[in-house]
């Protein structure tokens, strides 16, 4: 049988790949390692802290990943598919704890839920944000209040569709003269890609290749 066929995605199995991803991470991540032809043009010097929780829903044997969909209103990556997340403030302590606050700013999820168990190498946009991604994982029983100035939409799409590599596809368009590559991951009428997907494809490389 397709060892596919027969892999776990549940949250208890997440949990188990995810422990071995502990900061600090010697490399980092983002677009210019997909692009290393034009790496220089992609990955700022100056880089902002930033950090997004990856947070798996346990559903059972089919656990899911909560994502939003970033509101038409905001002035950059509107409308995108995103992971709850946003700038390390300083009174932030860790990326942990920027993580989990602005998951409950964005869509009203309660730390009282939330497990964290790993931390994803930092992945690098070339908007100038170095992104701490932590991954947890989520009870079920939450109840999302969504902000309406930042977010549209939260949703729910199997960890199952997200960690098949044939759901990835790689590809890409011209940016300052030179074909730059992405990833997207269509689901449905969801159009996963940028940043969200990048750091999508690096958990499947790192935790279930």
């Amino acid at each position: 049988m397709d060892a596919a066929l027969t892999r776990s995605f549940s949250a208890a199995d997440f949990r188990r790949r995810a422990a071995r991803e502990q900061a600090p991470h010697a490399e980092e991540f983002g677009d210019h390692v997909l692009n290393p032809s034009i790496a220089h043009l992609i990955r700022p010097a100056a880089l902002r802290d930033a950090a997004v929780l990856v947070p798996v829903v346990d559903r059972g044997e089919d656990a899911t990943l909560l994502l939003t969909k970033r509101t038409e209103k905001l002035r950059s990556h509107s409308g995108q598919i995103a992971f709850p997340g946003g700038r390390i403030d300083p009174e932030d302590e860790t990326a942990v704890h920027a993580a989990l606050r602005e998951a409950e700013e964005e869509i009203g999820l309660d730390g009282a839920f939330i497990e964290v168990v790993g931390r994803m190498p930092d992945y690098v946009t070339g908007s100038g944000y170095r992104i701490a991604p932590v991954l947890a994982v989520v009870r079920p029983g939450f109840l999302l209040t969504i902000n309406a100035d930042e977010v549209d939409d939260a949703f729910e799409v199997p960890l199952s569709f997200l960690m098949d590599p044939a759901n990835h596809r790689r590809e890409s368009r011209v940016w300052q003269e030179q074909e730059r590559f992405f990833y997207t991951m269509p689901h449905g009428d969801r159009y996963i890609w940028g940043v969200t997907a990048g750091i999508i494809r690096t958990i499947w490389e790192r935790l279930y290749a």
